[in-house]
């Protein structure tokens, strides 16, 4: 995990922007159900009225408030006498006739709001049930009515123990009521208020909508940008990241020797750097956008409804989904952990059927082979339908549950409203955080199904990354020296594969010398092609050492020591490209004249010549669209145009026919004056001018010398020999 953690690291910056900004939208999110409740709560059903400190008084009215309130001094500080000429040009717009003297409120903090909040509404109440047309208040005091005066004139009239008197008894009386109900109350008499100073109620009610209304507009398109924003950057995050977690991959296994291809297959490999890396991909762009939201949403919502009398249905709601995961999960996830073994599976199988076609039809088993692809896909296809029921399930459950949820608040709530303990407005709010908490696991619930393929998928790369190399760089590699230039020397060497009981090869000993040919024959299984993959370092020997150039080939870097080597594999193995891409392959003199050199020595040439594109004629992968003849020569020839010290040939002349393999040969030998060769060959014409020749016999040397001298002295070249050789060709 510390190699897919140090490429996250390179991406800090972004992930906390990106999270930065999913605050941003959260808290857009979580703003517009309040807005909608004060839009119903205030706007339409108390007429814009969006506080009990009324904002406009007239004299009468302020002067009764301050001759009965215990916080007189509090209240002047908020309010200031304005005449009709001092109005601001957004006052006058609500008024269709004003007076000449009125008390305006200035912009209350919420200490100052919180202090004088009740004191005012009940002075409010106490102002509307005075001016009643016939007063109830007034009749119970007996107060007889005075010509030219109202009846607030009247009721300021009265001596102060009486007045404190009443209010005291009307505070008394509604001490049970809720805080909500009060402001409503009061909410009723300022509206009154507001009438008879000569506001226009609904050009006040209509101000306060606009206004609300446009900047839930501009929250709206803020969220939209920002989550625009988010996606993208998300995206080219997530993208950047498996981009570079690919590469390394890629790199890694560029880097496996043969004991690490072999432990996991090609197929495995093909899926692990494709597939599994888009899962890692998705999960990552899920993790930015859902799985960091889906808690700051479904957290803020909580905080919003904290202290409702209803939260209980909220925790009714998640304890039912948790329910419904825990059961699905139990099924599922056993499930979702078997699919990419199921993939790799396929793909295998796809592999071995598309490479292996030729052998198919040769041995009429197609019908075998497709109920072999068709036993892989049935399974996978099985697996995947299980976790799309699922997911099937899972959905319309969740489904009822947010709307049985949403019926149930409904229910509950439409008592309060019934009661006057709960407003419509606060009431539908409180749906939409309900959902948004419910909203929120159920992304998190959608996540959590992609979460154990995706984290199969990080694990199958962890594997990847973590292995350990069999063969490694030396931390403090030597220089080849360069008075021994291309001389290559095997002192006691000895190699056995990884988890073999038996060593493959013992005690092999030799030097081969610039200028000279090396070859290699023996019986199949002798240890021809496994001694000549020791030089590469292909494999590691497990005793003795390879010196190339007098130093051990594990001091050196492998670059270097491979860039000192032209291999021709037993299976000539091209790109997809052209015939020029694949004969300058691995050298740096991309020139004409190193291309055609190299085609001619290779007896590639002619067949180049014929075709219509001659060297920029399309090779497809694996140069399926050239015979095994041409494919050879073209990796001869790719080796040829290399110019290395030290030439491997594995058994590359194998697919030529003798007239081509003679006039190969004698070409290569009048390049290769200063080189090393190595041939591993099967054919005893091929090597019959070796300057020397080493015979094998299950892993050991049995013979090493000229064509002459193994006649002679080695019983088993001999017989490879008289069995491939006329006795004239014999000592040709």
């Amino acid at each position: 995990m510390k190699h897919i953690g140090s490429i996250l690291k390179k991406f800090t910056i972004p992930i906390l922007v990106i999270i930065a900004l999913l605050f941003v939208q959260a808290n857009g999110d979580l703003s517009l159900p309040d807005y909608t409740a004060n839009i119903i709560n205030i706007g339409i059903q108390e007429k814009g009225i969006d506080s009990s400190i009324p904002e406009y008084l007239r004299k009468e009215t302020y002067e009764t408030i301050i001759a009965f309130s215990e916080k007189k001094e509090d209240i002047k500080t908020i309010y200031e006498k304005k005449s009709l000429k001092e109005l601001t040009d957004k006052d006058k717009k609500i008024f269709s006739n004003t007076p000449e003297e009125l008390y305006v409120r200035k912009e209350l903090t919420r200490e100052e709001e919180d202090n004088l909040k009740e004191e005012i509404s009940y002075l409010m109440m106490l102002v509307e049930m005075v001016e009643q047309e016939n007063s109830p208040l007034l009749n119970q005091l007996k107060v007889p009515k005075i010509e030219g005066k109202s009846n607030l004139e009247i009721f300021n009239l009265l001596e102060d123990d009486v007045k404190k008197q009443i209010l005291s008894n009307m505070k008394q009386e509604m001490k049970n009521y809720e805080s909500s109900m009060l402001e409503q109350i009061a909410i009723e008499s300022i509206k009154k208020e507001y009438e008879k100073i000569g506001i226009n109620l609904d050009k006040f009610q209509m101000e306060y909508i606009f206004q609300n209304g446009f900047i839930m507009v501009g929250i709206a398109f803020l969220i939209m940008i920002v989550a625009i924003f988010i996606g993208y950057l998300a995206s080219k995050t997530a993208s950047k990241f498996a981009y570079l977690l690919r590469n390394k991959v890629v790199t890694k296994i560029m880097n496996f020797s043969n004991k690490e291809f072999d432990e996991f297959s090609t197929a495995s490999l093909i899926t692990r750097s494709t597939n599994d890396i888009q899962q890692i991909q998705m999960l990552f762009v899920m993790m930015l956008r859902i799985v960091v939201y889906s808690p700051i949403l479904g957290i803020g919502a909580l905080i919003k409804v904290m202290g409702n009398s209803m939260n209980w249905v909220i925790a009714l709601a998640i304890g039912l989904i948790m329910v419904l995961l825990l059961i699905l999960f139990s099924f599922a996830m056993p499930k979702f952990k078997l699919v990419q073994k199921l993939v790799d599976k396929l793909n295998l199988v796809s592999r071995e059927i598309l490479t292996g076609i030729p052998v198919i039809r040769a041995f009429s088993t197609e019908i075998h082979e497709e109920k072999r692809f068709d036993e892989a896909n049935e399974s996978l296809a099985k697996t995947n339908l299980f976790c799309n029921r699922v997911m099937g399930i899972m959905m319309p459950t969740m489904m009822f549950i947010m709307n049985g949820v949403s019926i149930l608040i409904v229910w509950v709530g439409a008592k309060q409203i019934d009661l006057g303990t709960l407003q419509v407005g606060t009431l539908m709010a409180f749906i939409t955080y309900t959902m948004q908490v419910i909203m929120s696991f159920l992304m998190l619930s959608m996540v959590s199904i992609m979460l154990p393929r995706a984290w199969v998928s990080v694990k199958r790369i962890a594997e990847v990354l973590n292995k350990e190399n069999s063969i490694n760089e030396n931390p403090n590699p030597e220089q080849f020296q360069n008075e021994k230039k291309g001389i290559v020397e095997f002192k006691d060497v000895y190699f056995r594969y990884p988890d073999a009981e038996e060593d493959v090869l013992e005690n092999i000993s030799f030097q081969a010398n610039p200028g000279t040919t090396t070859a290699f024959i023996g019986s199949t299984g002798s240890g021809k092609s496994t001694l000549i993959n020791l030089i590469p370092r292909f494999f590691d020997v497990t005793g003795g050492k390879i010196l190339v150039d007098g130093v051990d080939i594990r001091n050196v870097k492998i670059y270097d020591l491979r860039e000192k080597i032209g291999y021709v594999p037993q299976k000539g193995n091209l790109f997809s490209g052209t015939i020029r891409s694949n004969i300058l392959f691995g050298t740096n003199d991309q020139s004409n004249e190193n291309m055609d050199k190299a085609a001619r020595i290779a007896q590639a040439f002619d067949f180049i010549l014929e075709k219509e594109k001659k060297f920029e004629s399309e090779i497809s992968q694996g140069g399926t669209n050239v015979s095994g003849g041409q494919r050879q020569r073209l990796s001869i020839a790719r080796a040829i145009a290399k110019k290395p010290e030290i030439y491997i040939f594995d058994d590359s002349f194998s697919a030529l026919d003798y007239k081509t393999d003679v006039n190969l040969r004698k070409a290569l030998s009048e390049e290769t004056k200063n080189a090393t060769i190595f041939i591993v060959a099967q054919r005893i014409s091929t090597i019959l001018h070796a300057d020397q020749i080493i015979v094998l016999d299950k892993g050991n040397i049995v013979g090493i010398g000229t064509h002459k001298e193994l006649l002679k002295n080695c019983d088993i070249y001999r017989e490879i020999a008289l069995s491939q050789l006329k006795e004239e060709e014999l000592h040709g």
